[in-house]
């Protein structure tokens, strides 16, 4: 299931410039994080999906792809985007 108008809306907000800032690559990365998190609770219920499952690694590829990028461009911006999304430990 896909993210709600009113949750992308508030990440949009939330990591963007401004509330029609989606395309940068901080909100595209929320966005993905989002997908992600709803994706790994559905592959955690239904255990067989293979093609809900490789959705999920096609998902998490391009957001690793994408931080890769904010990282080479402003590793400070990285920081802040891993430290407010919550991906490392």
């Amino acid at each position: 299931m896909a993210l709600s108008k009113d949750e992308a809306i508030s990440l949009v907000v939330k990591f963007g410039k401004n509330s029609k800032d989606t395309g940068a690559s901080e909100v595209q990365i929320a966005l993905l994080t989002a997908r992600i998190t709803q994706l790994t609770e559905h592959c955690k219920r239904f255990k067989k999906d293979k093609s809900g499952r490789r959705g999920l690694l096609i998902l998490v590829g391009k957001r690793r792809r994408m931080l890769n990028y904010i990282q080479r461009t402003s590793i400070e911006a990285y920081r802040v985007l891993i430290k407010e999304l919550g991906l490392r430990k």
